[in-house]
């Protein structure tokens, strides 16, 4: 759906005119990046693991509060739940989502035995989980490359504690059945299954994969037509009529706009076998360019929402300070009816409203990235990104 002009009729309401009785099939979401609440971020919550870290550089979490210090002025001696989402609070809440969906990259475990021979460990104190209830989030997606920083007996105390929270998890598990299995969120809408994936091209140490009764994440070998086969296959043995299902994947690297030729053919294939209504691809730590295929939302790349990297330098071009919340809407078959993105500024540590000037750079290169595809963005007027195909 490309616009003819910016007063054109947006997607949802030009669906909801030619059928006014489809809202009450539609299903809305809240999906995000990479949510990465360890190290810096914990140092300043209300509770705190050891901050004792094995980087090459940073021995100790604190330096990443001093380094965001240095760089936009003191911090408090704690964050509250609500400093961390700024902003994003009052956008959750207005929008209401049926289901919201976080790629979860950290473990949440006091343990100290780092993972052996693995350059950066992520962890969050086990008390801190509100801190994502207050968020109303539904389904930590686990399948990346942090999430077992601390071990399998840190991955089983992470799922123990979101699941002793009313979260939902999956892309992780006790074992290769539950590892692999999908969170179901039942809506009002209907069910949504979410299945999660953690490509090896995102940086998956090896002998993560869960096996048998061996805890571990649930890892995707490749993305060649073996792979396309088998989580379709996964997928219908779970699905069921009405059912919405979403495949989250962490693949790829953490900078650049390019899309490797064979992530496009693996999200077309499971669009294809009829595998997936989203695909909600993350690992970069920048937005990416989004595709709608065959009515089907593909989020390449979804960036990060919240990390620790203010005051780190070197990728500056990419602005990874301006994550986006992204808000799908499905229709009943799992079309996609309209995509809103709502822009946000990290500062301090807090996710603020975005700035006239950064959503014009966001616009911008959102646009760049999403040529090749045939997508484009347009801001609304009221703080908003809507995609337009």
């Amino acid at each position: 759906m490309v616009p003819t002009s910016k007063s054109q009729i947006s997607p949802i309401d030009k669906a909801l005119s030619e059928n006014p009785s489809s809202e009450n099939d539609h299903l809305s979401l809240f999906l995000s990046g990479d949510v990465m609440t360890g190290r810096g971020i914990d140092q300043c919550l209300p509770a705190s693991v050891e901050p004792t870290l094995f980087e090459w550089y940073v021995k100790n979490a604190g330096q990443y509060v001093k380094l965001t210090e240095q760089h936009s002025g003191p911090l408090p001696e704690t964050l509250s739940y609500e400093d961390i989402w700024g902003d994003a609070l009052t956008i959750l809440h207005r929008t209401s989502p049926d289901a919201g969906i976080i790629n979860l990259e950290t473990a949440i475990t006091t343990r100290d035995e780092p993972w052996p021979q693995k350059g950066i460990h992520y962890r969050m104190h086990p008390d801190n989980t509100a801190l994502l209830n207050k968020a109303g989030i539904d389904v930590c997606v686990l399948g990346n490359n942090h999430v077992m920083d601390w071990g399998r007996e840190g991955l089983l105390e992470t799922i123990r504690t979101l699941q002793g929270n009313d979260l939902l998890v999956t892309g992780a598990g006790m074992d290769s059945e539950s590892a692999s299995s999908p969170a179901v969120v039942n809506t009002g809408h209907g069910r949504l299954l979410v299945f999660s994936y953690a490509s090896v091209c995102s940086g998956v140490p090896p002998g993560w994969n869960a096996e048998g009764n061996k805890p571990g994440v649930n890892v995707l070998e490749h993305l060649g037509d073996a792979s396309i086969d088998k989580v379709t296959r996964h997928v219908a043995g779970f699905r069921r009529q009405g059912d919405r299902v979403v495949v989250s994947i962490h693949w790829g690297g953490n900078w650049g706009y390019e899309v490797p030729l064979a992530q496009r053919q693996f999200a077309h294939g499971l669009v294809d076998a009829g595998a997936a209504d989203i695909i909600h691809g993350h690992s970069s730590h920048h937005p990416k360019g989004i595709e709608i295929y065959k009515d089907r939302l593909i989020l390449y790349g979804c960036g990060d929402l919240i990390n620790d990297y203010e005051g780190i330098s070197g990728y500056e071009k990419y602005r990874d300070d301006l994550p986006l919340l992204y808000f799908p809407n499905l229709d009943a078959q799992g079309a996609l009816v309209s995509l809103r993105m709502h822009p946000v500024k990290i500062h301090r540590f807090r996710l603020n409203n975005a700035t006239a000037d950064d959503m014009e750079w966001l616009a911008l290169t959102l646009n760049n990235a999403c040529e090749p595809y045939g997508t484009r963005v347009e801001q609304t007027g009221n703080g908003d990104l809507q995609l337009y195909w």
